[in-house]
């Protein structure tokens, strides 16, 4: 193995995981930094995540669902001491990068994803607009077609109108009920 020398300085790395244990890598390499003593090197381990809405059995849902699946991002200072650290992590396949040496990721990078991350509720976005021909997808009305006549998007709801019996009703639907035709 190559020697590691922290020419980087301090900087945030991805390592790859197993997919679906991220958040038990998170928690091993954190008491693995507190038992080797390794807080000087290793300061931050995230396991990046964003809100999504999702709606399932008619209700609204928000949940946290991992930016990037099977990886877990750290910010330290790469030595030899700390990369053995990290890769010999249980489940931790390794640190992305070309061979043993890891690359950094860049501070836009970086921030891009606090900013991906600090985000409270998530924003609905609408990519309709009043007029536009709409198919529901979901609901009592669901494989109906209409016309949007008008649509809240601080509420993430529109107002179909829905032909029934030979005259437009309107139906109030979440925009995630909705598939622009």
């Amino acid at each position: 193995m190559p020697k590691q020398t922290s020419e980087f300085g301090r900087n945030w790395y991805a390592v790859h995981t197993y997919s679906g244990y991220e958040d038990a890598v998170a928690r091993n390499l954190r008491q693995r930094i507190e038992s080797m003593g390794m807080e000087d090197k290793i300061f931050t381990v995230l396991v990046p995540t964003e809100k999504k809405i999702r709606i399932k059995n008619g209700k609204r849902r928000v949940l946290e669902e991992k930016v990037y699946p099977g990886y877990v991002l750290v910010e330290m200072v790469v030595t030899d001491d700390s990369w053995y650290v990290v890769r010999n992590t249980p489940r931790v396949t390794g640190f992305v990068g070309s061979g043993t040496t890891p690359t950094p990721l860049s501070p836009e990078e970086i921030a891009d994803l606090q900013k991906r991350m600090g985000v409270e509720e998530p924003k609905f976005k609408l990519d309709v607009s009043v007029g536009d021909a709409v198919k529901i997808t979901d609901g009592p009305f669901k494989d109906f077609d209409g016309k949007i006549s008008e649509f809240d998007e601080e509420k993430g709801k529109v107002k179909v109108l829905v032909s029934m019996f030979g005259r437009n009703t309107p139906v109030e639907l979440d925009s995630l009920q909705i598939k622009k035709l």
